[in-house]
């Protein structure tokens, strides 16, 4: 089992980065949601790489921590685990009804909807849906689900039983890769913003402190990196249910643990480095910190991931 990236897949990575930067760049991640962009990632086959291309889930983390890089604007997640169950060219919002009140990010644009539930998971028609006034993320419009939300009735069946759960770790599994990259884009932002601020005659980035706030913030991203790409390769891995070969199941659980503390934690001191200039409109930085707060509540929140790690240890 490989658990390092190949040559093909770091190229493949790279591929994706330089098509966002050129198509993508940070200055443009306050327009919000960008439709255009969305179908030249499907036709790019952004979407598509497991059920149309027959990658694995250890590309798919490469090119979904690009994504969360450049802070792309949507339902990244659930449009990819949608993709070869007739959502095609679809922008499909994530439902997840276990726990009330359902919210759903991007259900004004979303074409479809892919629902999580206690029994399975289903492709249905968006429901319907009161907007939340102030979201967590500024860019990803929320809204509470006021109808009953679609069953399987008059859904299309995409997972159930253990499939549906093993779609669900897979969710997990992207969701934590997006942390990856936005934890990636802070530390660079706090580092470049290092470089450049001056205080008491010195750049910032000299001072002993500023230092250690960087090296932490990459240490995080790493530790995280390395975390996602294991569970993804570990879920690829046809005997993955194995506890004899391996346990997926935790290191799902460690990833997403791992990436959400990182994505936060970097959101946090990328603020402090830039002196509080963080938070206002004219630096990005804000934008990304709140992106990470939204995708730490997706797919188990720490607390879950923290007993689902303890209990398999």
């Amino acid at each position: 089992m490989r658990f390092l990236p190949t040559d093909e897949q770091l190229e493949l990575q790279r591929g994706v980065r330089d098509l966002l930067a050129a198509r993508w760049p940070l200055d443009r991640v306050g327009d919000g949601f960008d439709r255009q962009l969305w179908s030249e990632l499907a036709a790019t086959g952004v979407f598509s790489l497991r059920s149309d291309l027959g990658l694995g889930l250890a590309e798919s983390v490469l090119v979904f921590e690009e994504l969360g890089r450049a802070v792309v604007t949507g339902p990244l997640v659930a449009t990819s685990l949608a993709a070869g169950h007739g959502a095609d060219d679809s922008v499909v919002a994530l439902v997840e009804t276990e726990r009330p009140p359902v919210l759903v990010a991007h259900l004004d644009v979303a074409d479809r909807a892919l629902v999580f539930t206690a029994d399975g998971v289903w492709l249905a028609e968006p429901p319907s849906g009161q907007p939340i006034a102030s979201p967590l993320d500024p860019l990803s419009p929320m809204s509470e689900i006021v109808a009953p939300v679609p069953d399987g009735s008059a859904s299309v069946s995409v997972a159930t039983g253990a499939d549906a759960e093993r779609l669900r770790a897979t969710a997990a599994v992207l969701t934590a890769a997006l942390q990856v990259g936005l934890a990636a884009r802070l530390t660079e932002l706090a580092v470049d913003y290092a470089k450049t601020r001056e205080q008491f005659g010195r750049t910032i980035g000299s001072f002993q402190a500023v230092k250690h706030i960087c090296a932490d913030m990459f240490v995080r991203t790493e530790l995280a990196r390395v975390a996602v790409h294991a569970a993804a390769v570990l879920l690829d891995d046809p005997d993955a249910d194995d506890p004899d070969a391996n346990n997926a199941a935790r290191a799902v659980a460690g990833a997403k643990l791992l990436a959400d503390e990182a994505a936060t934690g970097n959101g946090r001191s990328a603020v402090q480095v830039h002196g509080g200039m963080g938070f206002t409109w004219e630096v990005p930085v804000h934008f990304l910190l709140k992106r990470a707060w939204l995708h730490a509540t997706e797919f188990g929140g720490a607390d879950d991931h923290a007993e689902a790690l303890a209990a398999r240890l």
